[in-house]
């Protein structure tokens, strides 16, 4: 075995012990995204399919003017929540306000029994929500809208539903799928805190410890399929030849 052999096999051999663990997360986390179907990750087939629903410009137009009074703000959204037509009021800065269209009265912060009906509506199934809770921090699984409400619902896969509290919208679906992939993801990257920066320098430092590994590997490959071997053996058989 060449010099050059005999360093890239230590070099290979004690990255690979350093690395196994790491690779080992990789490759699991690696086959699991592509297996998992990214729409079941998201629970976007567990989401209610409902009929567009349309404003007659008149009912916009008269709810508007209920509102007129209102502080003004950069933009307006009107939709329809749970049927009923409602006006989105954007401030610059600071929280917007939902307004019903309908009474002209503020519905922002929405309370939590109108949550439960917004995530009862957007969940598919005959399931009923469970629990309900208010949420007012970001965390690993939530980095949405807040505060918001989480909507749990007992459907076998610990789906919670997370809804604006300003908007009423529903910004998050969850479920254990879904943690699941969180937290492969969070080994894959190297982001073990937030789960979400894949430009930590532990990740970097990894990738690069890999990338030597494979090198050295390469270098080795020669010699371990007996190469090295053959070539001075085919040396010495010329040389006794041509004694």
């Amino acid at each position: 075995m060449s010099a050059t052999a005999r360093v890239a096999g230590k070099v290979h051999k004690w990255l690979a012990l350093l690395m196994a663990i790491q690779i080992l997360f990789w490759f699991v986390s690696g086959l699991f995204f592509a297996i998992a179907p990214i729409e079941q990750v998201r629970s976007e087939h567990m989401r209610a399919v409902a009929p567009p629903s349309s404003i007659p410009i008149s009912v916009a137009a008269t709810g508007l003017q209920r509102i007129a009074g209102a502080e003004p703000g950069e933009r307006i959204e009107v939709r329809t929540m749970l049927a009923r037509p409602v006006a989105l009021i954007v401030p610059h800065e600071g929280r917007p306000r939902l307004y019903d269209l309908t009474s002209g009265q503020q519905i922002s912060p929405i309370p939590a029994p109108l949550a439960v009906q917004i995530a009862e509506a957007d969940h598919a199934g005959e399931e009923r929500a469970a629990r309900v809770s208010l949420v007012t921090e970001e965390s690993t699984e939530y980095r949405a809208a807040l505060p918001a409400w989480r909507v749990d619902f007992d459907d076998g896969a610990n789906r919670g539903l997370y809804v604006a509290q300003d908007t009423g919208v529903v910004t998050a679906r969850r479920s254990t799928l879904w943690r699941v992939f969180d937290f492969l993801w969070s080994l894959h990257i190297m982001d073990f805190k937030n789960h979400e920066d894949f430009n930590t320098p532990l990740l970097i430092g990894a990738t690069a410890l890999a990338l030597v590994m494979i090198v050295a590997g390469i270098i080795l490959f020669p010699s371990r399929l007996g190469h090295n071997a053959w070539k001075r053996r085919r040396r010495r058989d010329r040389q006794a030849a041509g004694s």
